[in-house]
């Protein structure tokens, strides 16, 4: 029959990496109680800031407390197997300590995340260009955010870049300009082809006539009269807009027979 007793003591006598395996025992279940704890405390913080905070903050600052109790219970574990926290303090300081921990590139993510979300310069859903990146936000986590591209692809950014970019939000606002370029033939009547392009503009169900549109000679092109129409539309309208507008506009001028022409040259021969 096995005595209990002397099984528990031949444990607590044989050693793993110098420390004895009910030390490490000991260190596992204030890991294990740590993880969860952490999950607990989370939790609450989690519905606590559900009717307080967007759904952004509800995850940064559930990531925030699960990991600062995480890292409390492994500073718990790790002191119960020898690892002394205090002679780091006195040698190099609380300063020391701190300003070695944010040169890290996760900590200073983690910073970042947080001065982002009192920024607020993005949010999910967000039409986004960032540098050469264009996309929806779909992830804004504690370390990254995350951007689909028009293409698909899904491309995740470290919040520190994220932060020292210039972020170019295209729905921050209620309504978008939208700017539209249409080439008429030199034979044609400008004002006539402007009041054909005006009257579609202000036809249109989504163009707000307040900003009022603008349609004006932009510039005399080798083979066109270049005209540009500015209009403003809803935000969330503002691209079907865009497209249905290029449209109309072609119909009308092609019904009023007025001229797109296509790109031609003179050539002259020259005879000796």
């Amino acid at each position: 029959m096995i005595d209990l007793g002397n099984l528990i003591e031949e444990i607590q006598n044989k050693e793993l990496f110098g420390r004895s395996i009910s030390t490490w025992i000991l260190s596992l279940i204030i890991l294990i109680i740590g993880v969860f704890l952490a999950r607990f405390f989370s939790h609450l913080v989690w519905k606590w800031s559900k009717k307080r905070l967007d759904k952004h903050g509800q995850d940064l600052f559930k990531k925030i407390i699960y990991y600062f109790v995480i890292i409390i219970f492994v500073m718990m574990a790790l002191n119960n197997l020898g690892v002394e926290f205090s002679g780091l303090l006195v040698a190099g300081g609380v300063l020391g300590i701190v300003l070695g921990f944010a040169s890290q590139t996760v900590v200073s993510n983690l910073i970042s995340g947080i001065f982002m979300y009192f920024d607020k310069p993005l949010k999910i859903g967000d039409y986004v260009v960032i540098e050469d990146i264009s996309g929806v936000v779909t992830e804004i986590d504690i370390l990254s955010t995350r951007i689909r591209t028009w293409e698909g692809n899904l491309i995740r950014i470290p919040n520190e870049k994220l932060f020292n970019s210039i972020i170019e939000n295209r729905v921050s606002n209620e309504v978008r300009r939208i700017e539209l370029g249409v080439g008429i033939a030199y034979r044609e009547e400008m004002d006539k082809a402007i009041t054909v392009i005006k009257k579609v503009v202000d036809d249109h169900r989504y163009v707000l006539v307040e900003p009022a549109p603008l349609i004006f000679v932009n510039a005399l092109g080798d083979s066109s009269v270049n005209l540009v129409i500015k209009a403003w539309a809803p935000n969330d309208y503002a691209y079907q807009t865009q497209i249905s507008l290029l449209k109309l506009i072609k119909q009308a001028l092609d019904k009023e027979g007025i001229e797109i022409p296509f790109p031609q040259r003179d050539i002259w021969i020259r005879k000796k």
